[in-house]
């Protein structure tokens, strides 16, 4: 069963439960893993649509909200109040971007302007185990192999 306490500190968008809805993305991700020698599965969930009762924040570009957001969880300052966050991956490219801007090599504004460039990826983050228990359902698991697709 998923849950939140297995997750690394000072993540995009915290301690929490990280899917996607890009299959690609999640095989560029667990191939990772694959590349040491362990193995690595690909998991198909179901989040329901309707999530009563649950604060779910969503970003939906690379804009200030989220650098700003991305930012104080990656100092280990999350912000609270949510039970889910869905927005855009600080990959390769946009995490250098964050990277300078967090050890004060960029402004702001700069990180801004090479962040309008990139085409956000995605990811949800639960937060919340109760939202995990009731929201979130087990589909399918995959032993990955680099034939998978």
């Amino acid at each position: 069963m998923p849950d939140t306490k297995h997750s690394r500190e000072k993540l995009d968008f915290g301690k929490g439960f990280y899917l996607t809805i890009l299959k690609e993305q999640a095989i560029r991700y667990v191939q990772r893993f694959h590349s040491r020698g362990l193995t690595a599965y690909i998991n198909e969930f179901e989040l329901d649509d309707d999530t009563p009762g649950f604060k779910i924040m969503v970003f939906e570009e690379y804009d200030e909200a989220w650098l700003d957001f991305v930012t104080s969880c990656r100092r280990g300052i999350v912000p609270q109040g949510y039970d889910a966050i869905s927005g855009g991956v600080a990959n390769d490219r946009v995490y250098n971007t964050i990277d300078l801007y967090f050890e004060g090599l960029i402004s702001k504004e700069e990180a801004l302007g090479r962040l309008k460039f990139e085409q956000p990826n995605h990811q949800i983050c639960i937060l919340n185990e109760e939202m995990i228990k009731k929201h979130l359902h087990f589909i399918n698991a995959e032993v990955f192999s680099y034939g998978s697709k």
